[in-house]
């Protein structure tokens, strides 16, 4: 990525300031993991365990002049620096990937599921990249802040991007989905893990696949999603999608009849 800091601060929508020219190419949000000081913009995130804003004067004395604050900092602090502030740091991060995936045209395939994303993901990638350049979320960046992480990376050479998505309760895949803005979708099927965030497993369906609101196409293990509904529901997918399902049980876009290992290969028959 590659933005002026003016750029940045129409993005997020920060506070009125007269910014120093300066030009980010890097996102930051741990001041032990400094490479490129001079082009980073580092976000002072602030959760329940961390304020990033006690680690402002750390990246300073690293080289960091870049920074997104919610906090508003005295004027003899940091003189040289940029300071963008704004409401909600995590929020202003989300915003800055949402802009940045909307400049590439790229075939995204956004993954989500209660288990086996990462996986899934990297067996995607050893299927894929000898014929695509390919980004994808570094090990498991599949949160709310892992997400904007990972869809930051695209670039101009990439030409296929595989991302994943996990969430934790309700209310949480929208933004994901935004920022990932996935053309295909897998679903690797719906499990127990992260269920105490929601009232049922139907609410936590329905919650997961807004990730593929606006997919062309949908692969999905119909065996994997549980006894919850009937199920494609057109509410939850895109409504022009298409279906890709494969079953063991019932019929399916692809029927598994039988499976053998033979020398260590998983042979698959199917109809």
């Amino acid at each position: 990525m590659r933005y002026a800091i003016d750029d940045i601060a129409k993005i997020i929508q920060a506070a009125d300031g007269h910014w120093k020219k300066a030009i980010v190419e890097h996102i930051l949000i741990d001041s032990r993991k400094i490479v490129f000081p001079a082009s980073s913009l580092f976000f002072a995130l602030t959760g329940p365990r961390r304020n990033g804003h006690l680690f402002i004067e750390e990246a300073y004395q690293a080289g960091v002049r870049n920074f997104v604050v919610s906090t508003q900092m005295p004027d003899s602090f940091c003189s040289d620096a940029n300071f963008l502030k704004v409401p909600d740091v995590l929020k202003a991060l989300q915003a800055v990937a949402c802009a940045h995936r909307k400049k590439f045209q790229l075939p995204v395939i956004g993954i989500t599921g209660s288990n086996g994303k990462t996986i899934v993901k990297e067996w995607l990638y050893q299927l894929l990249h000898n014929d695509f350049s390919i980004v994808r979320s570094p090990r498991s960046y599949n949160s709310q802040i892992g997400v904007p992480l990972s869809v930051s990376l695209i670039n101009e050479a990439d030409n296929l991007g595989i991302f994943e998505a996990g969430i934790s309760k309700a209310g949480e895949m929208g933004s994901l989905e935004q920022m990932i803005a996935p053309t295909i979708g897998v679903f690797t099927g719906l499990g127990e893990a992260h269920s105490e965030g929601f009232l049922h497993a139907k609410e936590k369906l329905q919650e997961k696949f807004l990730l593929f609101s606006h997919v062309d196409t949908l692969v999905y293990a119909s065996d994997a999603i549980g006894e919850t509904s009937e199920f494609p529901d057109p509410s939850l997918s895109g409504e022009h999608s298409t279906i890709i399902n494969w079953s063991r049980k019932s019929a399916a876009t692809v029927r598994i009849k039988s499976e053998k290992i033979i020398d260590n290969n998983c042979i698959v028959a199917g109809l």
